[in-house]
């Protein structure tokens, strides 16, 4: 009879602030880490090189960023007004309170 799986365990060593950031990072995206891995090493073995350039990386927007985005989104939608200013005497004086 045949084996129901073809899989076997893989064990390495990774730091484990790493790992956390990596599971929550797959988990974000609807997947599990060993899924990722397998993901990682199928595309290895299709293109015989990996499937990403080292050096190029997705940056995360710094949370100061991500809430300007955010407000941006508010003000372009018309949620949020913004103040406006008719000259940059009023606009200097305004910052100076």
């Amino acid at each position: 009879m045949a084996s129901l799986s073809n899989s076997v365990n893989m064990s390495f060593r990774v730091d484990k602030d790493l790992k956390k950031q990596a599971d929550e990072l797959f988990k974000s995206l609807g997947m599990n880490t060993s899924v990722a891995l397998n993901m990682f090493l199928t595309q290895s073995v299709r293109q015989q090189a990996l499937p990403f350039l080292p050096d190029m990386c997705i940056t995360i927007p710094s949370k100061d960023l991500q809430e300007a985005l955010q407000e941006l989104k508010e003000v372009e939608s018309g949620k949020k007004k913004l103040k406006g200013y008719h000259n940059v005497d009023d606009f200097i004086e305004d910052i100076l309170k």
